[in-house]
């Protein structure tokens, strides 16, 4: 067959970072809307001549020099002379964070930047900003016009090409072929950004740049009342409140109300968003129970590029001196989950990051108006043990063994997996967990403790989470990122 393609673009040169972005956005909405047209129309008649075919955009930067830059820096600059390059997705959800990466490329290398049409070929299912079949009111199986398979005439996803090599470090240039310039290509973004709605019931687009994970709805319900009365009250800075279902809550200040409409079941890990001008907000995410999950979300939130990510929620304390509400804020991680040890063997230590662990010390000692000795009393810096085993208890002495031996002071199911997956995806991680049983010394969660027990203790962890992240936003960004996430020869985009 003959492939039509939208007509070509020419590749042209910016040393304006905003301009550069919006040549990425024509190129990608003009291809996308070709493919659209296209794939409508073939539902319609069931008949094409020819393959269809329109590709993502372009960034490219080419230098020549081995000139050192300021080695404070910990992205927005090449590893070395040579041609870096990536292709481009949505950049409308990323124009903020495509803005400063490009500027920082041609402000760092003094040469401009070359924006065109990629090779990667953009799956039609993408060309929709969420799934297709919804969004064009067709399906397949209800037309048999159909003269041949739908991936006989547009590209589809294919998995086999959107893996995390270049994340992983097992990326293996061809011969020719430019350096990685990001750490997702365009088509393993847009894969994350489908399953993060599917998994949490909101747009990617209402995602902001700082992320609470937690385990427990109880925190989800005073993150949702304390959203809701801030924004009651007309809080200055704050635009809105997101909702499984895209339900908007908008600040009283401008008007207020609320539009959508919440689904009639929630979402398997329900996110809540709330919104602040450049993504500088605040999302929370109940992951549920277990390392599978907090792997699978984290996969898909890397892409987003967050500044910062905290996981908060209970653990068993493995110490007879602590008490039930304790707080454990982890240094360290011993990783008996296994849901990243191909990706990241466990000879790979997940260190503990300066800039995380002070905000959370600092948020811990302004809600609790303890500081220095004191603090001790209420919160232990140590190792969390992460295992993959919700009934690790009666397992046997071989496990008591070893966490024993890994000086370990709390356990849990997720904080390891979050931690180690922002150690790979160079995303700021941090954990503060809470005390809520201790059943190596016979204290077991029961009913009516439990109770009591998250009464005392949920609203005041979530404020700290809350207070700690607000002190990571008055950080310079390029301090935040710290360069204990970066390998020897790292891509240029944060």
């Amino acid at each position: 067959m003959l492939v039509e393609t939208p007509p070509p673009i020419a590749t042209e040169t910016f040393v304006d970072a905003d301009a550069a972005v919006d040549r990425l956005e024509a190129i990608y909405e003009r291809n996308t809307q070709f493919l659209r047209d296209r794939f409508e129309a073939y539902v319609t008649s069931g008949i094409s001549t020819a393959r269809v075919r329109a590709h993502y955009p372009f960034v490219r930067i080419t230098t020549s020099s081995h000139a050192r830059l300021d080695s404070r820096l910990a992205y927005g600059f090449v590893a070395g002379p040579g041609v870096h390059e990536t292709s481009i997705t949505r950049p409308d959800i990323f124009r903020t964070y495509l803005t400063e990466q490009i500027g920082l490329l041609i402000k760092n290398h003094g040469v401009p930047v070359e924006i065109g049409e990629s090779l990667e070929p953009i799956p039609i299912h993408f060309a929709y900003r969420r799934d297709m079949n919804i969004e064009a009111a067709l399906t397949i199986a209800d037309s048999s016009a159909f003269t041949r398979s739908m991936r006989d005439v547009f590209d589809t996803p294919d998995l086999s090409a959107m893996d995390d090599a270049i994340a992983d470090g097992t990326f293996e240039l061809k011969p020719g072929a430019p350096e990685p310039l990001s750490l997702f290509r365009a088509a393993r973004v847009d894969y994350s950004l489908r399953r993060l709605y599917h998994y949490t019931g909101t747009d990617p687009e209402h995602f902001q740049n700082f992320v609470i994970f937690t385990n427990y709805q109880f925190y989800v319900d005073a993150f949702v009342q304390s959203c809701q009365q801030r924004l009651a009250a007309g809080e200055p800075g704050l635009e809105a409140f997101v909702a499984p279902g895209n339900v908007v809550t908008h600040n009283a200040q401008a008007g207020g109300g609320s539009t959508g409409v919440a689904p009639e079941r929630a979402p398997q890990m329900p996110a809540f968003h709330l919104v602040e001008p450049g993504y500088r907000g605040i999302t929370l995410i109940n992951i549920g129970i277990g390392p599978s999950n907090a792997r699978n979300i984290t996969d898909h939130v890397a892409v987003l590029r967050p500044h910062a990510w905290l996981m908060i929620g209970h653990c068993a304390g493995l110490r007879n001196t602590q008490r039930l509400g304790d707080y454990v804020l982890a240094h360290g991680y011993a990783r008996e989950d296994h849901v990243l040890d191909h990706e990241l063997p466990l000879w790979v230590p997940i260190p503990a990051l300066a800039e995380m662990q002070v905000a959370l010390e600092e948020a811990v000692g302004d809600v609790t108006g303890l500081s220095g000795f004191e603090l001790k009393r209420l919160m232990r810096t140590g190792t969390v043990a992460s295992v993959d085993n919700r009934n690790w208890e009666i397992s046997g002495p071989s496990v008591i063994r070893r966490l024993s031996q890994s000086r370990a002071i709390a356990l849990d199911m997720e904080s390891a997996a979050i931690a180690a997956n922002g150690y790979r995806f160079r995303v700021p991680y941090g954990t503060l967990l809470c005390v809520s049983d201790k059943p190596l010394h016979g204290e077991i969660k029961l009913a009516g403790m439990a109770s009591e027990f998250y009464r005392r203790r949920v609203g005041q962890h979530l404020e700290i989470g809350l207070k700690a992240l607000e002190r990571l936003k008055q950080q310079e960004s390029e301090r935040l990122h710290s360069r204990k996430l970066r390998s020897f020869a790292e891509v240029a985009f944060q």
